[in-house]
């Protein structure tokens, strides 16, 4: 039979499938293979379950990849940074000394500074509403139904224009129907999680929702100096929502959640010793650190956003998707990794966002179609102490950003044919920001921001206001050609834009012109791609090849500037250009076994990168000594899934394999910190009663117990104590999930 998926609709009414439509095969990577229901399905598909596995019709002309929420728990991942082993040319990771800020690069286009202001490279988006922070966005993976990952610019279809892509983590319709579930996991690390959702139905028309869920474990390591664990987790998380049917033509939607992250701060590692103290020297564990400044760690979000759907005709619905979003973040960052305030950063951020969207949808015979306007209004704010104890001074650098972004987009699609169809959209995104940086040096160890009311006031280093406007206008427009079902070609091109904005560490006595601010950076992408199902749809494959024109690439510079502590500026780096593949196949033999791979190629090239060198006043090209961080050329996944009926129900395993090539942390070479290329091999058993009742899982992740560093700061030099410091990826681990359902 053919099913047609709720999240069709869902894909109508939010644009994204406006277009021509292509055969889109949905990976699903660790299900029964005789599930009877899509396990990871994109939006918008058609799906055949007559089969008892997995066989999908969309047509959707833009490279993209679809893990469900479902797939990822029973893989053990622990938060949505595992979406970077299951998709090509992606970078998820955890920001260096945190444990919940997310940095993102996709097909080498991203943001790894972290700081309050800077705009993401590519967009995080929870349901529809667009999260403007990076801090308290590595999220868990809990009430979602699905995680879609867009390569290549948004933002004609919906919210805010992204350059780089988005990451969309969509959470369960509720429905009429009561449920419940609850999971528990115990593993390594005495890790413990405690997951529960539920359902309550009132009448036909209303429906209340809930889904809490604590996370715990210890330390992959400790921190020598206080005896604190170092590298653990202590999460609590929640959403309530509820939702209102007062007719089939009325939909709305009301969803709250709070996510508190209270685990110690990550200080990282010594890479490199400091002479011959022994307190400067690397420590027999990556995990381990000898940080002093202590183990405080407070980061919360919390949002609420009302969502509203009215069908005006069979052709015409309306959208409005109303949000607001907050967040705070307290925390401490040992640079030097000793007991000694060597080079100590104590912070604090907060962020708020207000974001009103309206959408206008047709869909038509031959004609669909999507317009819309958006609204964000946003305030980012820090401050953090620079403590270099060697000179017992400290400088203070605190500020504000205000960003008001109004923008226009619409995205139209023609069926020429029933397999030629064309597709065009544009988007006018207005930007305006507001500055405000301050930085002084004092004597002494701490400023009294951060508690020292005795430190000596120094020189004013920064004390400005500036507003800039940005404005633009980035097209979109797409042909494909169906020869026959379940086969399409595509070529697509889109522009991307992300505004320019103010360096909330500008040094005016450094870099004078930090106070004119930095300028958008740009990028023209190209996309050639084919989708299709063959082999009496046994086989499946998606394959895209891109070419992208970056212009004015925002890069952030941090170097030593002693005695003020820590010199940044953001360069609009000139001019790069990016192209590769992606290749994402499936093949499903028979109901008992499934396999896929996943290849991703990327070449990213600096043609033109202007700076300032040695404190010249004149910019330098350096393009030849620079290349793009947190960028492998190339990344894979393979995965075999494995299943039989056993006892009642079915029983599945799943081995894989994921591949990174070499990665630089930073545009300059770095030899102590750049990660050469390594492996991951993970494994999963998983038990489902029949019916899916009960599930009992073990999940192994980084079987061979591979040591990769996935961030790092680089401050060489005897009076920053040879800070050059790394952060890695988690050790293995294994986990033991019981899960059941009401």
């Amino acid at each position: 039979m053919l099913r047609l998926i709720p999240s069709a609709r869902t894909i109508l009414s939010t644009g994204a499938a406006l277009g021509a439509l292509a055969a889109m095969p949905a990976f699903a990577q660790d299900a029964p293979a005789g599930a009877p229901a899509a396990e990871e399905a994109a939006e918008g598909e058609i799906v055949v379950t007559a089969r008892r596995r997995e066989e999908s019709l969309i047509d959707v002309p833009i490279s993209m990849s679809v893990v469900t929420g479902d797939s990822l728990v029973k893989s053990g991942a622990a938060d949505i940074t595992a979406l970077q082993d299951k998709t090509p040319n992606l970078t998820l990771q955890i920001a260096r000394g945190s444990n919940s800020t997310l940095i993102a690069f996709s097909r080498g286009v991203g943001q790894q500074d972290p700081l309050w202001g800077f705009e993401p490279g590519v967009a995080l988006y929870i349901d529809d509403v667009y999260v403007a922070r990076p801090q308290g966005a590595v999220l868990d993976i809990f009430d979602v139904e699905r995680v879609e990952v867009l390569r290549g610019p948004q933002g004609t279809l919906y919210g805010r224009n992204t350059i780089g892509g988005a990451v969309k983590y969509v959470t369960r319709r509720l429905g009429h129907d009561f449920k419940a579930s609850a999971r528990a996991s115990y593993g390594s690390y005495d890790q413990v999680d405690l997951v529960g959702q539920v359902v309550v139905p009132v009448g036909d028309m209303l429906s209340f929702g809930a889904a809490v869920a604590q996370y715990w474990r210890d330390g992959f390591g400790t921190n020598l100096t206080t005896g604190a664990e170092h590298y653990n987790k202590d999460v609590f998380a929640a959403r309530l929502s509820a939702e209102f049917t007062p007719s089939d033509n009325i939909f709305v939607r009301i969803a709250g959640d709070r996510v508190l992250d209270r685990s110690n701060p990550r200080h990282g590692t010594r890479l490199l010793p400091n002479g011959a103290d022994p307190v400067y020297a690397p420590t027999a564990s990556v995990y381990d650190t000898r940080a002093g400044i202590g183990d405080e760690n407070r980061v919360e979000t919390r949002g609420l956003s009302v969502t509203g759907e009215i069908n005006l005709s069979d052709t015409l619905t309306f959208k409005t998707i109303t949000a607001w979003r907050d967040g705070s973040t307290d925390t401490v960052i040992d640079f030097d990794n000793t007991a000694l305030p060597t080079l100590d950063v104590p912070a604090e951020y907060s962020d708020r966002q207000f974001t009103q969207e309206l959408q206008l949808l047709y869909e038509g015979e031959r004609l669909q179609g999507v317009f819309g306007v958006y609204y964000l209004n946003g305030r980012a704010s820090g401050a953090f102490d620079t403590v270099v104890g060697l000179l017992n001074t400290t400088t203070l650098t605190s500020g504000t950003v205000f960003t008001k972004s109004y923008a226009a987009f619409g995205d139209f699609s023609f069926d020429i044919t029933d397999q030629f169809k064309i597709s065009a959209g544009l988007r006018y995104t207005r930007d305006e920001k507001t500055g405000t940086v301050f930085r002084r040096n004092y004597t002494g160890i701490r400023s009294p921001y951060f508690g020292n009311a005795t430190a000596v006031p120094g020189l004013i280093r920064s004390d400005y206001t500036n507003s800039r406007d940005f404005e633009k206008l980035t097209p979109r427009v797409s042909i494909s050609y169906e020869p026959r079902e379940d086969l399409n070609f595509y070529a697509s091109y889109g522009k991307g834009f992300k505004s320019g904005g103010f360096d909330m560490r500008g040094d005016v006595v450094l870099t004078p012109t930090t106070v004119n601010g930095y300028d958008p950076e740009t990028i023209d992408s190209y996309e050639l791609g084919m989708k299709g199902a063959f082999l009496d749809r046994t086989l499946f494959v998606n394959l895209a090849g891109f070419y992208s024109d970056y212009k004015d690439q925002q890069v952030t510079i941090q170097v030593p500037a002693l005695p003020s502590g820590i010199a940044s500026f953001v360069d609009n780096a000139g001019k790069g250009v990016i192209y590769g593949f992606e290749i994402e196949t499936r093949v499903v033999p028979s109901r008992n076994l499934s396999a896929s791979l996943v290849v991703g190629y990327t070449n990213a090239d600096y043609k033109e990168f202007f700076t300032f060198i040695g404190g010249g006043t004149t910019p330098v090209d350096v393009s030849d000594q620079r290349a793009f961080q947190n960028t492998p050329e190339w990344t894979a996944n393979a995965s075999v899934t494995w299943s039989e009926d056993l006892a009642g129900g079915t029983i599945a395993f799943t081995p894989s394999v994921s591949l990174r090539s070499d990665t630089q942390m930073f545009e300059f070479v770095t030899p102590a910190l750049d990660q050469d290329g390594y492996a991951l091999v993970d494994a999963a058993l998983n038990w489902t009663s029949g019916g899916g009742r009960y599930r009992i899982g073990v999940a192994a992740r980084n079987l061979t117990d591979a040591r990769y560093r996935v961030g790092g700061y680089n401050f060489p030099g005897a009076l920053t104590g040879n800070s050059v410091i790394g952060y890695y990826g988690p050790p293995r681990t294994v986990t033991g999930t019981f899960e059941v359902k009401f």
